[in-house]
């Protein structure tokens, strides 16, 4: 079968790769034809909102999928009227606004931090009085990776944030302090097979992520997590995998946010679980049986930014798995990840630290 993806980058070329062993094919838009889908398929040239471009994938193709956010909800639509477009146009617009996703958590009782939304100055002072100080000020739509972001700490920071934050409108979000950042990853078959993996601790510098460990091992959690979940599989009547991430607080899971696609704090998952979650998207896709979740270690994931190490000093680590996305190296670029598995929690902690040191 021929799979389409929107969006070419690492995410695309990992489910690629996922997609390959199972006798699949993929085909892809995006405007860099350098991307790194292009080192496994090929690469209609458009923008992911180019009608011309999507309705040329969706006659190469018997269905689509996407690795980015920031494809229009219309877009989608206009595909899932000529071919099955998987996870759900509407998951999709849900996860683009941050003000709409939290009023989703809401319905489905959701737990997340205080927030309101910001139209201008003025509402972010109104804003700022509701939910408290410190907060973050977010822009609705497309910030990722700490883009769009202000941390507003104290009434003075006020004067002045919304412009600095392009004028847009923005949610204003109570900060948490959290004790640990956890997520977790689930996926939801054609014909409603559901599973999750097991939760993950991440860690993030300056809004990007940096490292994820895995499994952690709290049943209550994971129970949990795994119900907010199926929740809004449920919701969308969802095919694919589906990340939320979440702050944890006195023992309370708070939603932070929701990915509608395979997602970062998942990597681990490639050498760490049975199935990983990009053979598990491909597999939901097609409505076959999804593969084991569970663990088969103690995994850990080290993004790479801006710049990779040498692959020999990597590799010189035990139990160490290196992918390299094969892209220009720029400041603040996920270039690559690094996995390893290791027998306990204590040798992969310290693997993890002797990455550490080269990333």
């Amino acid at each position: 079968m021929n799979i389409g993806i929107i969006g070419a980058g690492q995410l695309g070329r990992m489910l690629a790769l996922a997609g390959y062993p199972l006798g699949q094919r993929f085909v892809f838009v995006d405007l860099d034809a350098d991307a790194p889908g292009a080192q496994v398929g090929r690469i209609i040239p458009g923008r992911f909102d180019d009608p011309a471009a999507l309705a040329r994938l969706a006659e190469a193709v018997d269905l689509v999928t996407f690795d980015v956010e920031n494809v229009p909800q219309a877009a989608a639509e206009a595909i899932a009227a000529k071919v099955p477009f998987f996870p759900p146009p509407a998951a999709l617009g849900a996860g683009q606004d941050r003000l709409t996703e939290k009023a989703l958590f809401a319905e489905l009782g959701i737990p997340t931090a205080p927030h309101a939304a910001v139209d201008s100055q003025a509402g972010l002072e109104a804003a700022a009085r509701q939910v408290g100080l410190p907060a973050i000020l977010k822009t609705r739509r497309l910030g990722y990776d700490g883009r769009g972001q202000l941390r507003l700490q104290a009434a003075a920071d006020l004067d002045g944030a919304f412009a600095a934050l392009g004028g847009v409108p923005a949610i204003l979000e109570g900060f948490v302090p959290f004790e640990r950042e956890l997520s977790l990853v689930a996926v939801r078959s054609r014909n409603g097979e559901t599973a999750c993996w097991p939760l993950a601790e991440n860690t993030h510098e300056h809004g990007i992520l940096r490292q994820t460990r895995a499994p952690w091992d709290d049943p209550q959690l994971q129970a949990l997590a795994e119900r907010h979940l199926r929740a809004l599989l449920d919701r969308f009547d969802y095919v694919g995998v589906l990340t939320v991430e979440f702050f944890l607080l006195e023992g309370r899971l708070l939603a932070n946010e929701m990915a509608p696609r395979v997602h970062n704090s998942g990597h681990w998952t490639i050498e760490g679980a049975v199935t990983s979650q990009f053979e598990n998207h491909v597999r939901a896709l097609l409505g076959l049986p999804l593969g084991s979740t569970a663990a088969v270690g103690h995994a850990g994931m080290v993004n790479f930014i801006g710049r990779l190490p040498a692959l020999e000093d990597v590799l010189a680590i035990e139990g160490t798995h290196y992918h390299d996305y094969g892209k220009a190296a720029r400041p603040n670029r996920k270039l690559g990840h690094c996995t390893v598995v290791r027998a306990s929690a204590a040798e992969r902690d310290e693997a993890l630290r002797r990455l550490e040191a080269l990333a």
